[in-house]
């Protein structure tokens, strides 16, 4: 998979350029996504539930469009033959898609998968090949699931993903994700993703809840996430179920406070150290407990009754089910 930062900034596109229809009377909105992609259904679906009068017209679904303009091929000749400002031009191999969460290429030379993507040229950074030989290490704090400063400066949420977008991107990181994926109108795309930024603190992240979930939070969040991203992909971020999802996500995000220490190489990202003191990580379930040696309150002898229970299951199952040939 990928972070979908295509997909979270359509309706936040549409809400903005609506806000500026009403005091210029305009009633239509016209996008200029391809038949064939997922951007039509978001751009489709964000303008129907934030104001279902707004028209939306689409010239790539009009067929008197498509006979003068099947493909992106002629539209960019129309464009470059009236000296119309567009990229990509004549000679690129690739369309590129971007915000300052990521960038996505498609199309072009990239639709034939016997070509590396490797021609790609990063915009984020480089390639992990092209990384520094040597390792970097980056802190990120989180204060109830935001992050709120790297490497100790405390900055502004759009400064957290600039500076982590350059950590991240001039180490390879987030570079290059090769996606063969299957679109919601049903049809397989390629692409090719950067997301360094996002990359780096979706790791963070990852890192720090696991000391403050436990194992029936940790699915049920796992569980959220599948349904917000899908709601992502397919257009309906704005809906119900998402700000229902959402809303029981920010319980978890409340727990979420803490440092974490990342080592970034050539693209990889590894788990450094973590300050797991109850200052800095106040709500983390991380404790002696879980130690192999004698300490923290957990009596090894407790253990006893416990798998006793979960054998009776297992006896059974060897009892009446189980062969040994099978196995």
């Amino acid at each position: 998979g990928y972070w979908n930062t295509t997909g979270i900034a359509r309706p936040v596109t549409v809400e903005v350029i609506l806000r500026e229809f009403y005091p210029r009377g305009i009633s239509v909105l016209f996008h200029g996504a391809t038949g064939r992609g997922n951007d039509q259904v978001r751009f489709q679906l964000a303008a129907n539930i934030i104001d279902p009068n707004v028209r939306v017209y689409a010239p790539w679904r009009d067929p008197e469009f498509l006979e003068s303009f099947p493909g992106r091929q002629e539209m960019i000749e129309y464009c470059e033959r009236f000296n119309l400002p567009i990229r990509p031009a004549q000679e690129s191999r690739y369309s590129t898609d971007a915000n300052f969460l990521g960038l996505t290429h498609e199309a072009g030379d990239l639709e034939d998968v016997t070509i590396s993507p490797s021609f790609v040229e990063p915009g984020m950074g480089v390639w992990p090949w092209d990384a520094p030989d040597i390792p970097e290490y980056v802190t990120i704090e989180w204060e109830s699931g935001v992050p709120i400063s790297v490497n100790g400066d405390k900055l502004p949420l759009r400064e957290v993903f600039v500076r982590c977008n350059e950590i991240a991107g001039r180490n390879g990181v987030g570079i290059g994700t090769h996606v063969v994926e299957n679109r919601f109108v049903g049809i397989k795309s390629r692409g090719i993703y950067e997301s360094p930024g996002m990359d780096l603190l979706g790791s963070s992240y990852e890192f720090l809840l696991q000391f403050v979930l436990d194992r029936r939070a940790r699915e049920y969040y796992d569980e959220l996430s599948t349904l917000i991203s899908r709601q992502i992909y397919q257009g309906y971020w704005l809906d119900s179920a998402t700000r229902s999802a959402l809303a029981s996500v920010d319980v978890f995000s409340s727990l979420s406070s803490g440092k974490i220490q990342l080592k970034i190489y050539k693209g990889n990202i590894f788990f450094d150290t973590a300050e797991d003191t109850l200052e800095a990580m106040p709500h983390s379930l991380y404790t002696d407990d879980g130690s192999m040696e004698g300490i923290g309150s957990y009596d090894h002898v407790d253990a006893e009754g416990f798998i006793n229970v979960l054998g009776v299951s297992a006896r059974n199952v060897g009892n009446r089910q189980y062969k040994a040939d099978e196995s």
